[in-house]
């Protein structure tokens, strides 16, 4: 049984309340990426391919832009990054920390106060939303096989 902060009964209803279907790829890939925050389309396929074998990389594509467009999913592009990533904490405006290792993501709540939570130093006459930060660091576990490995060499 997943460990899911959505059950599947409240996709279900928001799945209903966004006008979308409910279908098995949609609520497959909802499972996912509760479970696997920060997954690509490519991942979101491989995770669900063995209870949804008949599920094509176009449908998964089809499927997270959907849920993009009506709030359910956010679209995190990263830098350096050539696939988009996916994840289902949308109610907020948190930045993410990238280790440039390994390449794992971890959310960051807001910098400062709310949304955007960054105030630029010119604005070119747009209203801002939000900031998109990724903070690029070393991971513990990434720190400690560097520093054995140079303690062995």
């Amino acid at each position: 049984m997943s460990t899911l902060t959505q059950p599947r009964a409240a996709w279900r209803d928001r799945l209903r309340a966004a006008g979308l279907r409910v279908t098995a790829g949609r609520l497959a890939a909802l499972d996912y990426l509760d479970d696997h925050p920060h997954s690509t389309a490519a991942e979101v396929l491989e995770g669900v391919a063995p209870a949804l074998p008949s599920l094509s990389a176009q449908s998964v594509h089809n499927i997270v832009h959907d849920l993009t467009a009506v709030g359910l999913l956010r679209r995190v592009d990263l830098p350096d990054s050539d696939a988009a990533r996916y994840e289902t904490r949308t109610h907020d405006n948190h930045h993410h920390v990238q280790c440039v290792v390994c390449g794992r993501i971890e959310d960051v709540d807001c910098v400062v106060g709310h949304a955007p939570c960054l105030t630029p130093s010119q604005t070119h006459g747009m209203r801002i939303l939000e900031a998109a930060v990724t903070f690029r660091g070393i991971c513990p576990e990434c720190e400690a096989r560097t520093r054995d490995a140079a303690q062995e060499g």
